[in-house]
């Protein structure tokens, strides 16, 4: 039979390795998200650059001369003769936000209109 003394040596051994164990899972962890959350940071900062240069690509189908970018919360407006264009630029995976779904919807719906206000 084993002394008492040497399974509570066992247990506090097996305890330490646990708790090591579970710190550097959890500084695992925070890494990670920290990896990621940079990864995003970047794509971010990386697609709101990119959206201001958009129409000056040949891709663009309209005069980027007529093209106001707005940022948010879409990217911009696009003047042409016969109608206005509001332009919302987006990667192959991107989706609106809901916001931008509201505008779409109101957009469709004709619910946008012009407002001249004058300032005395």
């Amino acid at each position: 039979m084993l002394d008492m003394s040497i399974v509570w040596y066992i247990i506090l051994i097996q305890s330490l390795i646990i708790f090591i164990l579970i710190g550097l899972l959890f500084n695992y962890a925070r890494r990670l998200s920290s990896v990621e959350f940079k990864k995003r940071s970047q794509s971010t900062l990386y697609g709101k650059i990119s959206e201001q240069f958009l129409p000056f690509m040949k891709t663009y189908p309209y005069s980027s001369k007529h093209f106001r970018f707005l940022g948010s919360p879409i990217d911009g407006v696009q003047f042409e003769k016969d109608k206005i264009i509001l332009i919302e630029f987006k990667s192959a995976g991107g989706k609106l936000s809901k916001t931008q779904r509201e505008i779409r919807d109101l957009v469709s719906q004709k619910k946008v209109v012009f407002q001249e206000i004058k300032i005395n």
